[in-house]
């Protein structure tokens, strides 16, 4: 076949013919020619182009393990990637957008001059991929041939970054085949940089995540960790947020999952909770389904609020993942099947993490090399025997709780929406918002967290972290509030919108126990569907003792109390004011573009806090209110 695409010439030395030819099958001018730019700044020895067959897929899962970026486990299928200690998170510091002039963000957000930081980053990658392979992914966002399809594009040098990519996404070759010239893709750019015995970047000082949303391309060097590299998930996101703010639908960091009810029926849930806060865990409860447990598409379909994941796998935090409280993702960590852990302790073939249930040895290998109990790092802190952001990566096929519509090319039709975070003080355990758009602003826009060691930096600050998606907006934070509350008022019948705390905590410890999580989702799905009625509170409907009696005993076998009840649901009037004044000290600091809708209805909650208190004091029992009773 004739050269078709002419600025592939030259690239002889690395990009064979039959390379080539798989290149220019998808028909595309503009892929050809990013692809040609990467090769020509990273200097690969080879170009690996990845189709959709079997035969590739486990050559790039054979290549991490030749080259040592994976170590195999004693279990089939199981292997373990460390990642440098340095190197164990989300990297807020720099992770930056790429800023053209004349173009504004919100100052909340991470940000510098797209020419400099072109500059800065491209000269990192120059000449990176020396001596090794340059590996081309192609793969969608969304299910494909459906309104939810973004094909996307990585290029990388790390076999382990294409083996999650295979665990993570669906395959898209044949997606970019089908689309050729008409493809309108996201492009990752990613290099491991320079390398130690370990295989583990050895420059974490150099390390740089940059989005150019201009071009929709991430760039992403000196780093391996999946969050920083993977360039599909939150990297994506920041993109899929500002294609998704043009046409009109939305982009979401949440967990979709079936709860089942009354009658067999099944009701879908997203859930927005920042890392280390119980996404995942309330996503994958026993006896329901999952369809995702971090990235959701909502669009408006006939009136309906349709939502599809747009992964089809999971890189969970494994810390605290145990046989009794997480018995789905237990089984599949400890059969036969396809696993990479990352950041874990080996020993003798075995992967072990905190939190795990069972006795940890005193030695093995984990991220900070050869490792044995008190080890201490160069700052003199003890170095624990996994990393409490230790991770799983898994496909979603490979759960038996695994939802039937996960590649449903309509998406499913969502009945509710949670939001969820870190809050000791204030909160109580469960509530459902008054509507729509009080739920966007005083669950999501309001929505208070500690920072975990899922992001690099200080643990336990509290702080702002709207619709756990802040780290990720790329346009204007408050047109990002400003589209959630449009795309409510558009819907025929919007989901309903819960906030839930699950770290809420009195003098005696948290008030919430660990299972309650599956109660509070059992009683919003009866709300979905007008089977159980709420008490009026100043912050939201609230369950009521009856119901929540019930279902404590069906679901989890156990008898709830009135005490249970009043030291779970009763209202903290002046810490609940408190954190409204944070709230609006954000919006009125670090956005300038907040809407007068999110002040008045932070306003009203003010106010019906301050009534209250004037009727029953500073701590209100919930049954103050029984006598406010909504179906």
């Amino acid at each position: 076949m004739a050269h078709m695409f002419r600025c592939l010439d030259g690239l002889e030395r690395c990009l064979s013919a039959e390379q080539r030819r798989r290149l220019e099958e998808i028909g595309s001018e503009r892929l050809c020619e990013v692809i040609a730019d990467a090769v020509r700044l990273c200097e690969p020895e080879r170009v690996w182009v990845a189709t959709d067959s079997e035969e590739d897929i486990a050559y790039s899962r054979r290549a991490a393990i030749e080259l040592g970026e994976e170590k195999p486990l004693r279990i089939a299928g199981h292997t373990v990637h460390f990642d440098g200690i340095e190197d164990q998170g989300r990297d807020r510091e720099v992770t930056r957008y790429l800023v053209p002039k004349g173009d504004v963000l919100s100052r909340a957000l991470n940000q510098m001059d797209r020419e400099e930081g072109l500059a800065e980053v491209r000269g990192l990658l120059a000449g990176s991929m020396r001596g090794r392979t340059m590996i081309v992914r192609f793969l969608t966002l969304g299910p494909p041939r459906s309104v939810f399809s973004i094909p996307c594009v990585e290029c990388t040098d790390s076999f382990y970054v294409s083996h999650s990519l295979d665990l993570l996404y669906r395959p898209g070759y044949e997606e970019f085949r089908r689309l050729g010239d008409r493809a309108e893709f996201f492009t990752t750019l990613h290099s491991c940089g320079k390398l130690n015995e370990r295989m583990v970047s050895a420059e974490p000082e150099k390390k740089r995540i940059y989005i150019d949303y201009s071009t929709e391309t991430v760039y992403s060097v000196n780093t391996q960790y999946a969050g920083n590299t993977v360039g599909l998930k939150k990297l994506a996101l920041r993109l899929a947020i500002r294609k998704a703010d043009r046409e009109g639908w939305l982009a979401e960091h949440m967990f979709l999952m079936g709860v089942h009810g009354p009658g067999g029926r099944k009701s879908y849930f997203a859930g927005a909770f920042p890392s280390a806060c119980g996404k995942t865990s309330t996503a994958m409860l026993p006896g329901e389904t999952i369809l995702g447990d971090d990235l959701a598409y909502f669009r408006s379909l006939n009136g309906k609020c349709m939502a599809a994941n747009a992964e089809s796998g999971i890189f969970g935090i494994i810390q605290n993942v145990n046989a009794q409280d997480d018995p789905s993702i237990w089984e599949v960590l400890t059969k036969p099947g396809e696993v990479i852990f990352s950041n874990v302790l080996v020993n003798n073939g075995r992967p072990y993490w905190l939190g795990m249930g069972v006795d940890i040895p005193d030695s093995g290998e984990n991220f900070a090399g050869a490792w044995r109990k008190g080890m201490k790092d160069a700052k003199g802190a003890e170095i624990p025997p996994a990393h409490k952001n230790a991770r799983y990566t898994v496909s979603l096929k490979a759960l038996a709780n695994c939802d039937e519509n996960l590649d449903s090319p309509d998406g499913v039709a969502l009945a509710g929406i949670l939001y969820g975070g870190r809050d000791a003080r204030a909160y109580v355990p469960c509530q459902e918002s008054f509507n729509w758009a009080h739920g966007i602003v005083a669950y999501g826009a309001a929505l208070e967290t500690e920072t975990t060691f899922a992001t690099i930096g200080t643990e336990g600050v509290p702080e702002i972290n709207v619709m756990s998606i802040q780290d990720f907006v790329s346009i204007p934070l408050g047109r990002y509030i400003s589209n959630n509350l449009a795309f409510g008022a558009k819907l025929r019948r919007p989901p309903r919108v819960f906030g839930v705390n699950y770290f809420l905590r009195d003098e005696s410890g948290f008030v919430n126990g660990v299972r309650d999580k599956h109660v509070w989702l059992k009683w919003m799905e009866l709300r979905v569907h007008g089977e159980a009625a709420a008490v009026r509170a100043p912050t939201g409907l609230i369950p009521r003792y009856e119901d929540l009696s019930r279902l404590f005993e069906s679901v989890l076998g156990t008898r709830y109390s009135r005490e249970d009840y009043r030291r779970q649901f009763t209202i903290r009037v002046p810490e609940n004011l408190e954190k409204i004044d944070r709230v609006e000290q954000f919006f009125r600091t670090q956005v300038d573009d907040a809407p007068s809708e999110l002040f008045e209805i932070l306003g009203a909650q003010r106010r019906q806090l301050e009534e209250a208190r004037a009727r029953f004091g500073e701590r209100i029992p919930p049954d103050a209110f029984s006598g406010e009773i909504v179906e």
